[in-house]
C-alpha cells in the first residue's frame, strides 16, 4: 500500500566527528519519495527517497557553502542525493534492516538502514499514519568525499563515519 511522506513530522539528519573532540550535527530540509509499506508482510515494502543535496544545514552558513562545495557534495553538479531499496530483512516483530542503494555524488553504492516500526494511528483529521525510525553509519570516504586536513595533534579535522538518522512518519493514501 503507498504512503506519502508527512514532512512536517520526518527528518533526515547527520553527525560526523571535528576535530576529533566533538560531533557537528546537521539535518536536510527538503527531501521527497514515497514508501510502499505492507504491515503483513514487511519483506514486501520499498522505499525511494531524494533528497535536495543543497539543502543541507548545519547551523553555519560558512561550514553549509563548504559542504556545498566541490570538495564535499558539489551541488552545482550533484544535486541529488538518492536512495532505493532493493529488499526488506525482517530481524525482530517491529525491527527490519532495509537494504538499498545510496547515490551521492553519481557514485552508487549499497547500504543497510536498521528499521524501527514505532506502530500506527489514527489523526484527529481522519488519515491513518505510521512512524518508522531508521539509522545506518557510512564512510563518506566510499562516496568521494575525501577532503579533509590533518591536525597537527593527529587526526583529522573531518570524521570518516557519517551516522544517519532517518524519522518518517507516513500517511496512508487513499485510491
Amino acid at each position: 500500500m503507498a504512503w506519502t511522506i508527512d514532512f512536517a513530522h520526518s527528518s533526515i539528519t547527520f553527525a560526523v566527528r571535528h576535530l576529533m573532540i566533538s560531533t557537528v550535527r546537521g539535518r536536510f530540509e527538503k527531501f521527497s519519495g514515497h514508501v510502499d509499506f505492507n504491515e503483513a508482510q514487511p519483506e514486501k515494502t520499498s522505499a525511494v527517497i531524494e533528497i535536495a543535496a543543497d539543502s543541507i544545514n548545519t547551523d553555519d552558513p560558512q561550514r553549509d557553502a563548504h559542504l556545498k562545495s566541490p570538495d564535499f557534495l558539489d551541488v552545482a553538479n550533484h544535486p541529488t542525493i538518492a536512495f532505493k531499496s532493493t529488499r526488506v530483512e525482517r530481524t525482530g516483530e517491529n525491527t527490519a534492516r532495509m537494504h538499498g542503494e545510496l547515490t551521492i555524488r553519481n557514485t552508487t553504492r549499497p547500504v543497510v538502514l536498521d528499521v524501527e516500526f514505532l506502530g500506527k494511528a489514527r489523526t484527529p483529521w481522519g488519515t491513518t499514519n505510521a512512524g518508522f525510525e531508521a539509522h545506518t553509519t557510512l564512510n563518506r570516504e566510499e562516496w568521494g568525499l575525501t577532503w579533509n586536513m590533518p591536525l597537527e595533534t593527529g587526526g583529522l579535522l573531518v570524521g570518516k563515519e557519517v551516522k544517519i538518522n532517518i524519522s518518517l512518519e507516513l500517511t496512508e493514501t487513499t485510491n
